[in-house]
């Protein structure tokens, strides 16, 4: 049987547990980590990811931001909130109540996959106001044709059928099928990365929000407005991503030329667990002039 993530027990080993409080925002309960002083930087997590895959990079840029990295709305140990909630404007509007409690306004922002596109989102509505949106193998375009179709409507039926959860639960129960996993996104991650996401595997709770949120998931209207955004947008793109083709970046490019990419030879989709040096190094170098014009 799985369980819900607790932090009495689950949190005492958790990543930068040290950094981590719960915000009442929103009608949830958040968990959100806040790190470092500086230039306010909000990083965002990927679909089925928490603040865990912030671990090493997290305080790297701690050391020159205020870093706010909250877990998504039903992921890691941030509370579900209604099904509809769980969609892209559903949980920007939330991300919004949880910057106006916690009353950051982050100057630079990072998202993972689909974080990127939360990210965008939120600028777009107003509720955020950053200089530098960066993307780490951003989840930016739609699924296109019948194929787009049909997932949605296979992610609709997975959401719907209260059974799909346990099922995935119980193959998390196998270290072997979360290796294969994270290796099927062209990533390579260490034992202890491993171990952190099986936990989050073994949550009904979170597994059912991540499949209810690809399912609510709607890129059309986004990519329609992108046109409107007025942060730079930088896309970092690793050539071994398995999971988001590379070529979207280039097609975001040509149909938005202001769009600034950044190619990454070695890692997969989750290139900042793989290397947070690396990552770290490029979003200095992309962000850090941006604020210190501001703020200097």
């Amino acid at each position: 049987m799985s369980a819900p993530l607790d932090w009495n027990r689950d949190g005492k080993d958790w990543p930068n547990c040290n950094a981590s409080r719960f915000v009442k925002a929103g009608g949830i309960t958040w968990h959100v980590q806040v790190a470092g002083k500086g230039p306010v930087l909000l990083l965002l997590h990927g679909t089925g990811a928490s603040t865990h895959s912030w671990r090493d990079l997290l305080p790297l840029l701690a050391r020159d931001y205020r870093v706010i990295a909250p877990d998504l709305p039903g992921h890691g140990f941030t509370e579900t909130p209604r099904s509809a909630e769980l969609s892209l404007p559903g949980m920007a509007e939330l991300l919004a109540a949880l910057l106006a409690e916690l009353d950051e306004k982050p100057m630079d922002a990072v998202g993972h996959s689909a974080g990127c596109a939360l990210l965008i989102r939120m600028a777009l509505d107003g509720t955020i106001h950053p200089h530098t949106i960066i993307g780490l193998n951003a989840a930016l375009r739609p699924f296109g044709g019948g194929a787009g179709r049909a997932f949605s409507s296979l992610a609709r039926f997975f959401a719907l059928n209260p059974l799909v959860p346990r099922f995935f639960a119980w193959q998390a129960n196998d270290p072997g099928a979360i290796r294969r996993l994270m290796e099927g996104t062209g990533s390579r991650i260490d034992p202890r990365g491993l171990e952190l996401y099986q936990r989050l595997f073994l949550s009904r709770e979170h597994l059912q929000s991540t499949i209810t949120m690809m399912a609510n998931w709607d890129l059309v209207p986004l990519n329609d407005e992108m046109v409107h955004l007025n942060a730079s947008l930088h896309l970092v793109v690793a050539q071994g991503d398995k999971a988001i083709s590379p070529e979207d970046a280039r097609q975001l490019k040509r149909k938005h030329p202001v769009i600034h990419l950044h190619w990454l030879k070695e890692g997969g989709h989750l290139v900042h667990e793989e290397n947070p040096l690396e990552v770290a190094a490029l979003i200095h170098d992309i962000a850090k002039p941006v604020s210190l014009r501001q703020t200097g």
